[in-house]
């Protein structure tokens, strides 16, 4: 199917990556259905896309929420006749030293960034292995393949999509189903511009680039996947880093 038919699911989608990812598909000619838990800034994604009214769907949804997941897939499968990429943007951080960590900030970030992905996935698969074709992405990060002091909850999620896009492309491989990651590295958004300009300084001297990468980036890198241009490409993850995983 050629990509400006396709129908594509992105979550958390109302800003940050996610939101240059629904641009990036949208750019491509893609039906975009856009999700996240902020309604107010869903409203707002018409007039930061441009898009045609045809082409965005935005949704409001806890995507920790098993039933709810499934059943806006199932809605948007039945509406348009298919669905062909599924984008598991959506997480959170919760950071602190592992000693101090409370079990309520380990447990909320593995529901949001890892349970919730798993979730997507069981859905959208069994609709994708009807029509024996579909990508499904999912975001994970450096600090997954490497770690990172005072992530001990966002690198263990991150690092569990590792494991859940490797699996699902086994499982998934023969039913004509293609399921990959993307694990940025210091990207800039609203989540890392607040932290201490030390941090920044730090984290820029670990980068080979020499430069922060942007959303877009990243939103490249899943477009790709999302396309018949990575066809053949299954269970591989893309850091989009600058060159700090190596």
């Amino acid at each position: 199917m050629a990509d400006n038919e396709k129908v594509a699911i992105v979550t958390g989608a109302a800003r940050g990556i996610g939101l240059e990812i629904a641009r990036e598909l949208l750019g491509m000619g893609m039906t975009v259905v856009a999700v996240d838990l902020r309604e107010d800034l869903l409203a707002k994604l018409p007039a930061a896309t441009n898009a045609p009214a045809d082409k965005l769907d935005t949704r409001t949804l806890d995507v920790t929420d098993s039933a709810g997941f499934t059943a806006l897939v199932d809605e948007v499968a039945e509406k348009h006749g298919r669905l062909d990429v599924l984008v598991n943007n959506a997480g959170i951080t919760r950071d602190g030293l592992l000693l101090r960590m409370e079990d309520a900030d380990w447990e909320l970030v593995l529901k949001v960034n890892l349970t919730s992905a798993f979730l997507g996935t069981r859905a959208a698969a069994r609709h994708m292995i009807r029509q024996r074709s579909g990508s499904i992405i999912n975001l994970s990060s450096y600090s997954g393949l490497e770690g990172n002091r005072g992530q001990a909850n966002y690198a263990s999620s991150k690092a569990g999509l590792l494991g859940l896009t490797k699996t699902t492309a086994k499982e998934l491989a023969r039913k004509g189903v293609r399921c990959n990651a993307v694990a940025p590295g210091f990207i800039q958004t609203e989540m890392t511009d607040v932290l201490p300009q030390q941090a920044k300084d730090m984290a820029l001297a670990q980068i080979p680039l020499k430069r922060f990468g942007q959303p877009a980036d990243v939103a490249k890198a899943v477009a790709f996947l999302a396309s018949d241009a990575s066809n053949y490409i299954t269970g591989q993850c893309i850091s989009v880093d600058g060159g700090m995983h190596t």
